[in-house]
């Protein structure tokens, strides 16, 4: 990969990739996709490739996290309300990534319970 870019996100998808993609290129971000062709040829290989990386110039990286960070999709509850962060209030709820301690959770992952981070302040919450 080029030492002037840096991966802002990865996605399953190279779909999901370009619209993030062609926002941060509207905002003049220097972007490039790296897997996308890779992928597209056979999706079912993207989890073991690590997905499609959307990687922006490292002069840009601050205003593109900005602009990322107002477009990406938060999570819900499973009415379709959004979930608060308990220590900020914040909307913009991520999942948070496994913690994984326990042998038995690296054995078996899915028994694992998700949890989530808020995005603003970094707190972990079920």
């Amino acid at each position: 990969m080029n030492d002037n870019y840096t991966v802002l996100a990865v996605f399953e998808y190279s779909t999901e990739a370009q619209i993030i993609k062609s926002k941060l290129e509207s905002e003049n971000i220097r972007t490039m996709l790296a897997d996308e062709k890779t992928i597209d040829s056979d999706p079912l290989i993207s989890l073991a490739i690590g997905g499609v990386k959307l990687l922006v110039h490292n002069q840009d990286l601050d205003k593109a996290i900005e602009v990322y960070d107002e477009v990406r999709p938060y999570h819900k509850d499973k009415n379709g309300n959004d979930i608060y962060c308990p220590n900020c209030h914040s909307t913009r709820i991520l999942t948070a990534p496994p913690n994984r301690k326990n042998i038995f959770y690296m054995l078996f992952p899915f028994f694992e319970k998700s949890k989530h981070i808020c995005n603003h302040c970094k707190t972990i919450f079920k």
